[in-house]
């Protein structure tokens, strides 16, 4: 028995590939085709339905499978809103030093810039309230360090990974699991042995659905704990939620008449856009997880733009792609994608990160890349009516 996961040695090497890029290199090596100097741009020519936009997330990992490698990387910012057409990231060197990597850098990509997508939209969606990323129990563990990044860098206010701190220099959210109280037994003697044993910074916020009614439970929760409660957790299964709102609104109402009005009230389980507006005028803070970890895919591909052929880049692609190196401008919100010869008196998004495989501009920590994030959904709206 064994886990089933790849070494980054292993993707690095470009073993991590489908066979026909492995087919391609044998067969050119074969034929004497060994310098061909082209430019391949990765692009989204496939957003989910009803999205009119896309996080960019992914690029660190990319640059890491292609450090050393004799090319030049152009590319957007980590966490850098982009729309469909637009190119994110460019590689320009032989095909034969990085075309076996196409499908690991497509994966990355695909699936950082997913689930930093939907962190995004349900960020923006929830306002000024806080959202917590619980969603690990979705995901193979071997990724987990991945998926919490995607989602914290893409607006997420916290995440629940224990190793959270020492991967992205941000403390790990968390309140209970229902194990605490089936395994103590009791719910008010459970929310005091986690009082008691649990460091003082961590905010008292106490799960109140496992045996009694949740108004019940919320009451005997602040009667507890008094002035150390911070908050109460939802996390109600659908079954025996009814609506959900008025079980809130009713909680909300006990804990005000009984001089609790401090206590926040966190939901959680199952949650998605159409829950957070729905909920977001009438709680404090949302736990989102399984909707973040498997989000609508952002379908990215890989296309050759360019090839240098006597001395010159010449455009070439396939049908049904723009054939071209390409820069996009970006003014206010909107962008404009030109030849990259072209020149806008507007910020340019696409930026040169590596030469002959050297990096050549320093990299957002993950706490500057969520704060590009927030700072463009100011102007990028979500629409969830499709």
């Amino acid at each position: 028995m064994k886990l089933h996961i790849a070494s980054p040695q292993e993707i690095r090497e470009g073993k991590i590939t489908d066979i026909y890029f492995e087919r391609t290199s044998k067969a050119l090596e074969k034929a004497g085709i060994t310098d061909v100097k082209v430019r391949m741009e990765f692009h989204s020519y496939g957003l989910p339905k009803g999205y009119e936009w896309a996080v960019f997330a992914g690029l660190e990992e990319s640059l890491y499978l292609l450090e050393g490698k004799d090319v030049n990387v152009y590319a957007m910012d980590e966490g850098t809103i982009f729309r469909e057409v637009e190119p994110v990231m460019v590689i320009e060197g032989n095909y034969m030093d990085f075309g076996v990597l196409e499908t690991s850098i497509l994966g990355i990509i695909r699936h950082a810039s997913s689930i930093a997508t939907k962190a995004a939209r349900v960020k923006s969606l929830a306002l000024d309230k806080q959202v917590i990323f619980f969603g690990l129990r979705s995901v193979h563990p071997a990724i987990a360090p991945m998926v919490d990044r995607s989602a914290y860098v893409g607006g997420m206010d916290g995440v629940s990974g224990a190793f959270s701190e020492a991967e992205l220099g941000v403390k790990p959210s968390g309140t209970m699991p229902h194990a605490l109280m089936l395994v103590v037994g009791d719910n008010v003697k459970a929310w005091s042995l986690f009082d008691k044993g649990v460091d003082p910074e961590v905010p008292r916020i106490m799960l109140v659905d496992t045996f009694e009614d949740e108004r019940t439970e919320a009451l005997k929760a602040a009667q507890l704990l008094g002035d150390r409660l911070y908050g109460i957790r939802l996390d109600t299964p659908s079954s025996r939620r009814g609506n959900f709102r008025k079980i809130i609104q009713e909680i909300r109402w006990t804990l005000n008449l009984h001089g609790y009005s401090n206590v926040k009230i966190i939901v959680s389980g199952g949650l998605d856009e159409a829950q957070i507006v729905e909920l977001r005028d009438y709680v404090d803070g949302f736990g989102v997880g399984t909707s973040v970890a498997f989000p609508s895919s952002v379908d990215f591909s890989a296309d050759i733009v360019e090839k240098f052929i006597e001395g010159k880049w010449v455009p070439i692609t396939k049908r049904g792609k723009w054939p071209g190196f390409k820069q996009v401008f970006r003014c206010g919100n909107k962008d404009y994608i030109v030849p990259w010869a072209n020149e806008m008196s507007c910020e340019p998004l696409v930026k040169k990160y590596m030469e002959n495989g050297k990096m050549v501009r320093e990299l957002p920590t993950p706490k500057e890349i969520r704060e590009k994030v927030i700072s463009q959904l100011k102007e990028f709206q979500v629409n969830i009516s499709s």
